[in-house]
């Protein structure tokens, strides 16, 4: 092992005898008192010393025998210790391991720094890409929101992104962190390819699964290039992802309003059909106007502004990437909505309903399955010196 303290959290000393590390409260930890020789050696945790050094380091100090593993265990137990000797090349600090650099995980180095802050286990950063390599994720819809959010999802690790869509590219679809210019005309399904494995780490093509069979799908985002799809979900195309047991999450831009959510997990949360039976409840008429909405030609020339796309696509990415890490985001069975011109961004959950075949609400019990995960407050912890 070689311990390091994770850097992607900043270091501050609160007075002689305590140290923060971290600012914002969803991640902070104090720990103390701390004395003088003890804050030396933390010093020397950068990941470039194991562990028969570090024990050479702490009786130089005149620290007791054991001290350095006690400390170790603290700094540990409190999510700020990283192993350097499991991180991949080019994973550790800016400075650290000269000449191990590698192009396609240097171009993670800042996700990583950002999973070790998340995933409190010292090797938990390394782990959580790994896990990312091995998912396999289907974008269905290219338009401003989707293509932006295949290439996140790309950029951000996961071993396989593939888009669905038909058509040829509109020039209002285009978007700095979408589809380029130069892919107007073209077929958006190919040019969304590209996209993505522009957008892929290194630039690489993705790895092959081993013995050579496809993985299953990890997630589906459902990302309609008129938004209407996501704003009013269709029961239809989610039917096979039920049967399947296929985890899907809704994203889109709908008349100048995004939404992001809900995550659906097939039989635990509720489904498109479940809103749509809901807002029958609500109002009678409802039923008549998806049916309507969804007839005839697409809508020719949608309201979506590229900086509430790129909000949205954001957004749902993120979403994604905090459920294929194995959390539940705040859009489980639920959604979250914004609007232009005000932006403020608000939330409703999303109930199973009785009527509905999915079982979501067999599964509920007590308080609904779709509440936020916690945000982690900062943390104190107590260190002998």
């Amino acid at each position: 092992m070689h311990p390091m303290v994770k850097p992607a959290l900043r270091r501050a000393w609160r007075n002689l005898q305590y140290v923060q590390f971290g600012v914002t409260p969803a991640h902070a930890v104090v720990l103390g008192p701390v004395d003088p020789t003890t804050g030396s050696l933390i010093g020397l945790f950068d990941g470039t010393r194991g562990m028969e050094l570090l024990a050479a380091e702490a009786k130089r100090l005149g620290l007791r025998e054991g001290h350095l593993e006690e400390l170790l265990g603290r700094l540990a137990a409190a999510g700020l210790i990283a192993d350097a000797s499991v991180l991949p090349p080019g994973g550790g600090p800016p400075d650290a391991a000269p000449g191990r650099a590698d192009p396609e995980l240097d171009a993670v180095r800042a996700d990583l720094a950002s999973l070790s802050v998340v995933h409190p286990a010292p090797d938990g950063a390394a782990r959580a890409l790994a896990a990312r390599r091995a998912q396999r994720v289907q974008v269905r819809g290219a338009g401003r929101v989707g293509a932006a959010v295949a290439a996140l999802l790309s950029a951000a690790g996961v071993g396989r992104v593939e888009v669905l869509d038909s058509g040829t590219v509109a020039p209002w679809e285009v978007s700095p962190g979408g589809l380029p210019a130069e892919a107007v005309g073209e077929r958006r399904a190919a040019a969304a390819r590209r996209l993505v494995g522009r957008s892929r780490p290194g630039g690489r093509s993705p790895r092959s699964p081993d013995g050579g069979e496809e993985p299953g799908l990890s997630l589906v985002v459902v990302t309609p290039r008129d938004g209407l799809g996501a704003y009013v979900p269709d029961p239809l195309p989610a039917e096979s992802w039920l049967a399947t047991g296929t985890p899907h999450l809704y994203a889109g831009v709908l008349e100048a309003t995004g939404v992001v959510g809900p995550l659906v997990l097939p039989g635990g949360t509720a489904c498109a059909g479940c809103i749509q039976r809901e807002q029958a409840d609500r109002e009678p008429v409802w039923p008549r106007l998806p049916a309507q909405w969804r007839s005839g030609a697409p809508h020719p020339l949608p309201a979506c502004d590229v900086s509430l796309a790129t909000a949205v696509a954001g957004l749902a990415a993120a979403h994604a990437l905090a459920f294929l890490d194995g959390d539940l985001p705040s859009s489980t069975g639920a959604r979250w909505e914004v609007s232009l011109p005000l932006l403020e961004w608000r939330s409703a959950p999303v109930r199973p309903h009785p009527a509905c075949p999915c079982g979501a609400r067999l599964a509920a019990r007590g308080e609904h399955a779709s509440a936020a995960v916690p945000c982690r407050k900062g943390r104190q912890d107590t260190m002998a010196g």
